[in-house]
């Protein structure tokens, strides 16, 4: 492009500012890695290790966050490069760093202080600085740093000032050569041919980059609103929506990485997050807990974030499948274990629900929230009233006030009640304890009796025990008994004599419970079979009544031991109540083909849903929280270790409202602090969240934002993706690309009535064309309807490409596998949130047929995949639903769309 010769010269020393200043910085970083000095306890002239270990556990992350943050700068010593001015007009030049800025480097600021957001605004922008001083930004270039063998240079900078803009130079370096070769020429055509090099380099506009590495697409700097959003306080509960290539992902993890920073909290926000994280053990750093549907994406989101220098282990970043699991197996005791721990037994497949319940899954909840409550409270009431109709006074009287406790409860109001029966612990544990001493002693008195007649009767009756752990035994009688006994230790012995004590204490109290309450005791269940082996040796019929008798007045006494504790712990139990109930009454669940030890995953997050609520609501309390330790309030410990100072959610719009609640349960409740990125258009899962309203029942207060500047595609998929969601009814979208960049592309290609061979010879020539047009292979993937489809396809397509030397990967089960050159096939479902610069989908009317319910979602899916390059094969025709896009396409890209030569290489 022409520029004058005034703009020119601005450019050069622009240029020549920026090379030398990235050069100080970089060199200035490697400096402190490599002979600087270190912040550690050795700084402290006098320490006392018995009081100051948290000044030194603060000095030593003070200096890795030093490290890591010099090492960011060596390697990219700067992003933005941004000029101001006040209202006298004078000047000042900014450079914001992604990280922690550098010592000597006034002018040097990290994006995520306030001060970088100068790097977002536009030319006009007005800007409060810290001092107060209100300034107007006249200038900015967007860097791209590079280092050379002979220098640092910034690749694909974007100049735009008030005079002209915005350009984008390839290379500053070069740019400075050019110019400098084209002064020291002194014929005439040199100087034109240097002139026209130096203006060669200058394109007018931004223009996108070439995906040439599979990931997430780097955005150094965020756009003015996404800038706002990242910048929003802590304790928010944040919801992104837009298309696809909007930059969701990106200002999440931007906002992420600025609120790990401690730096750059409000003052009460750090004193918050501080006290949080001494109250959990958890340094803040490590306080947060991101969810993504895919370990794909998983992968992906772990090489984001460190490019954040956001350190995210596996414990970090989670898919909600394996994070459910893990809590309801090893911290709620939903799932069975080995140890006998657990209620349910976890099955992907079984068919359990009916479509009510998919459709509806908060009503679904609801139903079962207000029953387990109310089956919960009865339970209560009515060990109350079998306390109050005891033959004791002292047990009438306490049973007496714990009943009047309960009637002066309101709806729902379960924390002040707990709260109330606190003041009768002490009577109610004493109580209990007098109780299971006696009853206790009758049955070791019987057991002693057998003894004394036959010594080895342990010996025996463990042998008889080790032959039932093998055999073929009923569940627990007492699985769904609310009357059964909760004072067994769960460690307690499996073999030998010591376990052969355990289980005949437990099955004498349960016949004589079952006496004393008039139920039959079930002879396939483990404590049935040992009463039948027993024999007459149990208890006399005189003291099993007493016997009995008692333990039914402990069974209730016990309820308001530790009232928190069983209502939490219950959770699972009543569940099975409840859907045991709601399967005569013909509501949620089929009526047949599972049994009642199964559970359905989406039952499950039903069930953790309760649990994590529940506790949420108690641990919000602040006498709760500030009591946590006292025995009303401690068995909720355990819950309060997997509460984080931050959640964050990829794609929310493939979790359920059931799922999302969950996660959002998990965000300390002292800050709330929750943030989800998503797109109704991209749901594949037919639980997803399917509407705004779903969201906003996770979070009545939920802040939605939309954006709808699209930075990956080209204008000609930008407007197929329109037509795609207008064709199959789906949410409609204002997308518009971004202002003064180049997004012209090439019309997407079509392949109709072909299959085996045909499709593959297709898309060989379709790789090839691409190769020739941009000057190497970019990133590409090739998406197929199922898992069986991906290496016949991968290896059919290596044959056909060998030649050319061109190798295609199978990526089984969505394994980002082989080198960033190679072609990659998929299979549909293992693709989201990915971005490719040519993306081919086999079969899409295969795909209809297959996934009628979900086939728009998956087709917009994949086809958003491409930012270029998009090819498309049918094995008969297009699909009826898009049928009408048909104009869309072409058969080829023999011809690039006007602009495609100016594309660059790039590592987005």
């Amino acid at each position: 492009m022409e520029l004058t010769t005034d703009s020119m010269h601005h450019l050069e020393q622009v240029a020549d500012e920026a090379l030398a200043q990235l050069e100080s910085i970089a060199a200035a970083a490697l400096s402190k890695l490599s002979g600087g000095r270190t912040l550690n306890s050795g700084a402290l002239a006098s320490i006392n290790t018995m009081t100051s270990s948290s000044a030194i556990q603060r000095l030593d992350q003070i200096s890795q966050a030093n490290r890591e943050s010099h090492l960011v700068l060596a390697a990219e010593p700067a992003i933005a490069r941004v000029v101001v001015a006040d209202d006298s007009g004078e000047k000042r030049t900014y450079y914001i760093c992604r990280t922690s800025p550098i010592s000597g480097f006034p002018n040097l600021a990290s994006y995520r202080a306030p001060v970088g957001r100068l790097a977002s605004l536009a030319i006009g922008g007005e800007f409060t600085l810290p001092n107060g001083t209100v300034v107007e930004v006249l200038e900015r270039a967007q860097l791209r740093p590079d280092s050379m063998p002979d220098g640092w240079d910034s690749r694909d900078t974007v100049i735009e000032s008030e005079h002209f803009g915005p350009v984008t130079i390839e290379s500053l370096r070069a740019l400075l050569t050019e110019i400098a070769g084209e002064e020291a020429t002194e014929d005439l055509l040199g100087q034109l041919l240097a002139e026209e090099s130096a203006n060669a380099s200058i394109i007018e506009g931004v223009r996108r980059s070439v995906i040439i590495k599979m990931g997430l697409r780097d955005q150094p700097v965020l756009d003015q609103y996404q800038d706002e959003i990242f910048r929003l306080p802590l304790d928010k509960r944040l919801l992104i929506l837009g298309p696809p290539g909007t930059g969701k992902t990106t200002t999440l993890i931007r906002r992420l990485g600025q609120k790990l920073d401690t730096a750059f909290l409000e003052e009460g926000e750090q004193r918050l997050v501080e006290s949080l994280g001494a109250a959990q053990g958890v340094a803040h750093s490590k306080n947060w807990l991101m969810f993504t549907p895919t370990e794909l994406l998983k992968q992906y989101l772990k090489e984001a974030f460190a490019r954040e220098g956001v350190p995210a282990s596996d414990l970090r970043i989670r898919t909600w499948q394996d994070y459910r699991r893990e809590l309801a197996r090893n911290a709620f005791g939903v799932l069975r274990t080995t140890t006998g721990g657990g209620t349910f037994v976890l099955k992907d497949g079984i068919q359990s629900l009916n479509m009510d319940a998919l459709t509806r899954p908060t009503q679904w909840y609801g139903d079962f929230d207000a029953w387990e409550r109310n089956a919960y409270v009865q339970e209560l009431r009515d060990a109350a009233v079998l306390l109050s109709h005891s033959k004791s006074s002292a047990v009438q009287e306490l049973g007496s006030r714990l009943a009047a406790i309960l009637d002066r409860a309101g709806d729902g109001a379960l924390a002040s009640t707990f709260s109330a029966f606190a003041t009768e612990l002490s009577k109610v544990q004493a109580l209990v304890t007098s109780l299971k001493e006696a009853s206790d002693a009758k049955i070791k008195g019987t057991l002693n009796l057998q003894l004394n007649r036959n010594r080895t009767f342990l010996d025996e009756l463990a042998r008889f025990i080790d032959g039932l752990q093998q055999g073929q035994v009923t569940d627990a009688d007492d699985q769904d008994d609310v009357d059964a006994d909760e004072e067994e230790d769960a460690s307690a012995p499996r073999t030998g004599r010591a376990a052969a004590l355990t289980a005949y204490m437990q099955a004498i109290r349960a016949q004589a419970r079952s006496a004393a309450s008039k139920r039959t005791l079930s002879k396939t269940s483990r404590n049935g079979k040992i009463i039948e082996w027993l024999g007459h040796r149990t208890l006399s019929g005189a003291d099993r009544a007493e016997v009995g008798a008692s333990l039914l007045v402990q069974a209730s006494a016990r309820r308001f031991v530790n009232p928190v504790k069983r209502y939490i712990d219950g959770i699972p139990k009543r569940y099975r109540a409840f859907r045991r109930q709601r399967q005569e009454d013909g509501v949620w669940y089929l009526n047949e083909g599972f049994e009642a030890r199964d559970i359905h995953p989406l039952e499950l997050d039903l069930v953790l849903l309760a649990i994590l609520r529940a506790a949420s609501d108690l641990i919000g309390r602040p006498n709760v929280l500030r009591d946590i330790d006292s025995p009303a309030w401690s068995s909720l410990q355990s819950i309060l270790s997997h509460f984080r100072s931050q959640i964050l959610v990829d794609e929310a719009t493939d979790f359920s409202p059931i799922q999302l609640g969950c996660m959002a349960a998990l965000a300390h409740p002292r800050l709330r602090s929750f943030f989800a990125c998503g797109d109704f258009n991209q749901r594949l899962t037919i639980w997803g969240a399917k509407t705004a309203d779903d969201l906003k029942w996770v979070f009545p207060d939920f802040d939605i934002k939309e954006i709808t500047v699209s930075y990956r595609q080209s204008k000609q998929l930008n407007e197929l993706a329109r037509a795609m969601i207008r064709a199959v009814g789906g949410a409609e979208q204002h997308v518009s690309l971004p202002a003064r960049v180049d997004s012209s592309g090439v019309a997407p290609a079509l392949l109709e009535n072909a299959t085996g061979e045909g499709i593959v010879a297709w898309l060989a020539d379709r790789i090839r064309e691409i190769e020739r047009f941009v000057g190497q292979l970019p990133s590409t993937a090739i998406f197929v309807n199922s898992e069986a489809d991906v290496a016949p396809v991968a290896d059919a397509l290596n044959a056909m490409l060998a030649e050319h030397n061109i190798q295609v990967i199978a990526c089984r089960e969505g394994q980002a596998v082989g080198q960033e050159s190679n072609v990659r096939v998929f299979d549909i479902q293992h693709i989201k949130g990915l971005e490719f610069e040519a993306v081919f989908f086999i079969a899409i009317d295969q795909l209809a047929a297959q996934h009628p319910e979900l086939f728009d979602k998956y087709l917009y899916v994949g086809t958003t995949r491409a930012a270029t390059y998009l090819g498309l094969t049918c094995e008969g025709a297009l699909p009826p639903a898009i049928e009408g896009l048909r104009a869309h396409f072409g058969q080829d890209w023999q011809t690039p769309g006007a602009g495609e030569q100016q594309r660059t290489i790039g590592t987005d």
